[in-house]
């Protein structure tokens, strides 16, 4: 960073590490309505303004509903149709219109491709040398280099650290392992083609704007890809071409197990071959599924289970929960647990039956260190063990992931040329 951003009179800027017990909205309520909280009285009485995706969604709400441009009001673009970086420039200069006497950024790193993220952290480092920044974030990497006093929110409890080396030492984790193995399949699915994925050549266009310009990518049985890029740059598409979601595979040379795309295979048929898992997957199990039938429930391809299960098919769950380290809670319900405990039982469901391909979309977002670093501990168990292909999608390079191969999208004026390395 330049030397500015280490000036001797510039204000305190505060980082609050947090988890998944932490009651992260109630503090930032406290925060913005200038309510007494040891450790920050001198926020009292100041104009604190929040940068978080919570505002921009409550703009976009707006926007939409009542036809009010508040971020926008200098362009014709609607908010909704702005990629996320977009989205957060346009609520930063917002707020810094209003000047306040300080910023609370709440993960302001999230959804963001690398670039933008630096491009953010050196408007915020500047920023920082004239207000103060409350910076709450789940993940270490994402603190910004000019923190001057650091916490921890604990539920409702904020502990302070004496120093920034007390801090750092306190909250790095060590590499996860899990013990045990991963269960066999009852079924195992059998896949006759080596080569389960082959782009050749694939160029797509979206309303005349090209969005991929010559994918040349071959995916065979047994390996794992991390697929990366900046925001779109066509991640989504691939993905969606892979999956059977999107009409831009048919009359491409694209090949999907075996069969060229378009040459009479169903979407079922694609589906039943791959396993999925999104975070947003975890929204469509509202109701009251224990664990056990969540695992259950990825046998029979449903949302919930629907039929009684067999013996057979509950000793699996069991050893899928006893691998996660949460047997104990095999009756609980799934909308208790945590959100990483949640997104571990989301992938034992995807990977349940060993499809030939597993595809993990942005499956860290949001997750905490501790939270994330177990779910790469497990992707990384579920490669050695299985002989299912891993897709792995992420903006963000995730510690200890242990990919053999990674397709880089670089975008151009032309679209997205693809850079395949061996990690």
């Amino acid at each position: 960073m330049k030397d500015i951003f280490l000036r001797m009179d510039q204000p305190k800027n505060y980082a609050i590490l947090t988890n998944n017990t932490s009651q992260t909205n109630e503090l930032v309520t406290k925060l913005l309505n200038n309510a007494t909280i040891p450790e920050l009285e001198a926020l009292q009485n100041k104009t604190g303004l929040l940068f978080s995706r919570s505002e921009i969604e409550r703009f976009m709400d707006e926007e939409e509903r009542h036809d009010v441009k508040i971020l926008t009001k200098d362009t014709d673009q609607p908010l909704k149709t702005m990629s996320s970086g977009e989205q957060k420039k346009a609520l930063l200069k917002h707020l810094m219109d209003q000047e306040p006497d300080f910023l609370v950024l709440v993960n302001p790193f999230d959804n963001l491709d690398v670039a933008t993220q630096a491009h953010l952290k050196e408007q915020l480092c500047t920023i920082s040398t004239s207000r103060t920044l409350v910076q709450f974030a789940s993940r270490l990497d994402d603190m910004l280099p000019i923190i001057t006093n650091f916490f921890k929110l604990n539920g409702s409890e904020l502990e302070k650290y004496a120093s920034p080396e007390a801090f750092w030492e306190a909250n790095r984790h060590d590499i996860h392992q899990f013990s045990g193995t991963i269960p066999p399949p009852i079924n195992p699915i059998q896949e006759e083609n080596d080569e389960l994925v082959n782009f050749t050549n694939v160029s797509v266009s979206f309303d005349g704007r090209q969005v991929l310009n010559n994918i040349n990518w071959s995916v065979k049985q047994g390996e794992f890809w991390q697929l990366i890029g900046p925001n779109g740059s066509g991640k989504t598409t691939i993905l969606s071409m892979i999956t059977g979601d999107s009409h831009k595979g048919y009359g491409q040379n694209l090949t999907l197990f075996g069969q060229k795309k378009g040459s009479g295979e169903s979407v079922w048929d694609l589906k039943q071959k791959i396993g999925y898992f999104t975070p947003s997957v975890t929204d469509k199990f509202r109701g009251y599924h224990s664990l056990e039938n969540m695992i259950i429930s990825g046998l029979h391809d449903s949302i919930g289970l629907y039929v009684l299960p067999t013996e057979t098919e509950k000793r699996l769950a069991g050893q899928w929960l006893k691998l996660l380290g949460l047997y104990d809670k095999r009756d609980t319900h799934f909308r208790e647990l945590t959100r990483g405990e949640k997104r571990l039982v989301m992938t034992a469901r995807a990977m349940v039956k060993h499809p030939p391909l597993l595809i993990l979309d942005e499956p860290t977002a949001g997750l905490d260190d501790e939270s994330a670093a177990l779910f790469v501990a497990l992707v990384n168990k579920i490669a050695r063990e299985s002989d299912t292909t891993i897709l792995f999608v992420s903006h963000r390079t995730e510690p200890n992931l242990e990919p053999q191969f990674i397709l880089e999208l670089h975008p151009s004026e032309k679209g997205s040329i693809g850079k395949t390395t061996v990690h």
